[in-house]
């Protein structure tokens, strides 16, 4: 089953475009995406300016993969569990990867930043996610240009057998020439895959609930678009080294400018 909302077609006759029912949990278009209050230790690298960009816009193959924990013997309902999941996201991630939500909160339009650290909290990537949309059962982010993958992640829950279910579905592509071959070499898709069974796994915890993973994964697209190999010069991963090799030369700047 796939929970990936999607934008609803007019199917009047009166060629007027009536507004949708569920507008209202969609954010707007934008040309270039803008961060508003970066939190204090943040760092806002590769998504300031940026467009965000969805799967057809990336340089691999198109994967869409979908992870799913049944909460069993929660009373917890799909809003209940969606609820405490925006409000808490960051807490069911792994350690090393922080996500800066925007201060409004999980809500249409709002732009979040990621830092993802190593030893010594030194930068490895700083990249960033929008929400597209949010409901009460669901929400989903796209991710930005230089993100490692090019696509739209949704978070939902349903009830199935009178239990609810929790559910992570991704459609993406890795960005360019580079990330694709970390996915063919599979250390990065399977880093996602940890990552995702992480969170819900977490989640699950924040329930009482000790839940398996199922995970399903199908190729959509096993084709490259080698039209896009240019992707590799907003790849969020290589600039963010650069800033984290620069980081003497900026220290020395700012004490002569002291």
């Amino acid at each position: 089953m796939s929970t990936t909302p999607t934008q609803p077609q007019d199917t009047g006759t009166t060629g007027v475009s009536p507004t949708p029912r569920d507008a209202a949990y969609w954010a707007k278009p934008v040309d270039k995406l803008k961060v508003s209050d970066v939190p204090s230790g943040a760092l806002n690298l590769n998504v300031e300016g940026r467009q965000l960009t969805g799967p057809l816009r990336g340089f691999g193959q198109m994967w869409q993969k979908t992870y799913r924990a049944r909460l069993a013997g929660s009373r917890a309902t799909p809003v209940e569990v969606i609820q405490i999941w925006k409000e808490h996201f960051p807490e069911f991630w792994p350690k090393g990867n922080k996500f800066y939500a925007p201060p409004s909160g999980i809500v249409p339009g709002g732009t979040a930043l990621i830092n993802t650290t190593g030893p010594g909290n030194m930068p490895l990537m700083s990249t960033g996610v929008t929400v597209i949309y949010a409901d009460d059962e669901s929400f989903s982010f796209m991710t930005p240009e230089g993100h490692p993958f090019n696509g739209i992640v949704t978070f939902s829950a349903f009830t199935e057998e009178n239990d609810t279910l929790a559910q992570i579905q991704i459609l993406v592509r890795p960005y360019d020439p580079l990330y694709e071959i970390g996915f063919r070499l599979r250390f990065l898709s399977i880093a996602e895959d940890k990552f995702w069974q992480h969170t819900l796994t977490s989640l699950a915890a924040h329930f009482g609930v000790q839940a398996g993973v199922d995970q399903k994964v199908v190729c959509v697209d096993p084709k490259v678009r080698w039209s896009q190999a240019k992707n590799i010069w907003r790849n969020a991963g290589i600039r963010t080294a650069i800033y984290t090799l620069m980081a003497p030369l900026r220290w020395v700047r700012n004490r002569f400018k002291r």
